[in-house]
């Protein structure tokens, strides 16, 4: 895994996200396309990070006056996927390459449930294809239904 490189406002927002909640933040992208700010929160952390009814979050979110997503970690690509995506009705996540060396993720989902992986306009999509490239270098992500 390559080492990812942070922003002096993503390490500014981690900091602020640490001393807010507690939970300890791997990785923040600040996702100006969907206008959002995602944290990757240590495993088993998801709970102290999102605070007592929701509250870190909506302090945060005042603080920084974006959304904010959050995502828990695992060195496991396909739990990764899971967890990014947060639905439930993920039947498999297959992890496939191509002649040419591209890592592509398929992500099978139950057809109800595929306008929620998707997101609205593709905010979901676009997080787990995000998060997928930086971790493990996987190019394409395919959402589809058994």
């Amino acid at each position: 895994m390559e080492k990812i490189k942070l922003t002096s406002e993503e390490m500014g927002l981690i900091s602020l996200f640490q001393s807010i909640s507690g939970a300890t933040a791997k990785d923040c992208i600040i996702d100006n396309k969907m206008n959002r700010v995602i944290f990757v929160v240590n495993k088993g952390e998801m709970g102290l990070a999102i605070g007592r009814k929701g509250q870190s979050i909506r302090t945060l979110e005042k603080l920084i006056g974006k959304p904010i997503e959050l995502v828990e970690y695992s060195d496991d690509p396909k739990e990764f996927i899971e967890k990014a995506l947060n639905i439930k009705s993920i039947y498999d996540v297959r992890l496939t390459e191509t002649l040419d060396g591209t890592k592509i993720g398929v992500i099978v989902v139950d057809q109800k449930y595929k306008g929620a992986a998707v997101g609205k306009e593709g905010r979901n999509a676009e997080k787990v294809r995000l998060l997928v490239k930086r971790y493990f270098q996987i190019e394409r992500i395919h959402i589809v239904t058994q």
